[in-house]
């Protein structure tokens, strides 16, 4: 959007008010969840003291008390991943409708939406980040459901089991088994779009992401558009955005984004990122290296492969 990071807000247009207001709710909600998720320390030393001590009773109830409510918190960023899935549905229907032939033309008209669709991608990757250097998350909730199923074995009413039912635990627990989970519901999610729309050619959806990318890239690397930016913030939301789009053009796109037919230029891409200093994009990165879907391709160009080493 426009050449620094909007400093006012976009106003939709009519057609897309419903879009944007419908989205706008999950995106006040996103913040909230980055802060909690930021804040998650985990029962690790309860749950260690509980398996060490297995005959003390006290100490297995204290691991419960810490555990049940952080089982709670894990079902809402869960929860809000199904709800940002439904918003990016929305998202894309609106971006990729039939009303211009010029995707560049698309992503102005419906400048508001974009930004959403950027914002989301933000949120996403900041998420995913945060999960993956958190590896408390996955023990307290498999503490949970080791605990939990001890207690149904001894017909033990648990007051936390209320919260999460066998089936939703099952769907949780591979959720937060994803290096990745939030882009993973992304991805599924532009997939499953791709799928349900037949009748749209899949170049409305992969054309979409493609100019993303480079608007991002040409901000990034362009000194006069780079002295703009207000805040370092910026570039991170740039970066995180080109990122965003290159996974989920990847995954969309019948070859992928590495392939010398993909409208993303790669090589640029990889370098605005190496361009920046080292400890603020290894997560980027890392999401390119092993969240993507074709880097490894023999197809794929040596060039880009080493860029990645």
């Amino acid at each position: 959007c426009g050449s620094s990071h909007c400093r006012h807000t976009l106003h939709p247009t009519e057609a897309e008010r419903e879009i944007w207001e419908e989205v706008d709710v999950v995106l006040k909600d996103a913040k909230a969840i980055l802060d909690e998720l930021q804040a998650y320390k985990g029962a690790g030393p309860d749950i260690r003291e509980a398996i060490q001590n297995p005959n003390d009773e006290a100490l297995q109830e204290k691991a419960w008390a810490a555990v049940v409510p952080l089982v709670g918190k894990l079902k809402k960023f869960y929860e809000f991943s199904q709800r940002l899935e439904a918003a990016l549905h929305s998202l894309l229907g609106a971006l990729t409708s039939e009303t211009y032939s010029d995707p560049t033309q698309h992503l102005e008209r419906e400048q508001a939406l974009a930004k959403q669709f950027a914002e989301i991608l933000h949120f996403t990757l900041r998420f995913d980040e945060l999960k993956m250097t958190n590896p408390a998350i996955q023990n307290d909730f498999s503490y949970y459901r080791r605990t939990l199923s001890r207690m149904r074995i001894n017909n033990v009413p648990a007051e936390g089991e209320n919260e999460v039912n066998n089936e939703l635990a099952n769907r949780i627990s591979l959720f937060y088994a994803d290096a990745t989970p939030m882009l993973k519901t992304l991805s599924d999610g532009t997939t499953k779009f791709v799928s349900e729309n037949k009748n749209l050619p899949i170049e409305n959806t992969t054309d979409c992401l493609s100019t993303m990318a480079s608007v991002c890239k040409v901000m990034l690397e362009t000194p006069e558009y780079r002295s703009r930016f207000t805040s370092e913030d910026t570039v991170s939301f740039c970066l995180r955005v080109m990122v965003g789009v290159i996974i989920l053009y990847d995954y969309v796109h019948p070859v992928g984004a590495f392939a010398k037919s993909s409208k993303i230029d790669m090589k640029g891409c990889i370098k605005v990122l190496k361009d920046q200093p080292p400890n603020s994009v290894e997560g980027l990165l890392n999401a390119l290296r092993y969240t993507t879907k074709h880097l490894n391709d023999e197809s794929t160009n040596k060039t880009i492969k080493s860029m990645l080493q």
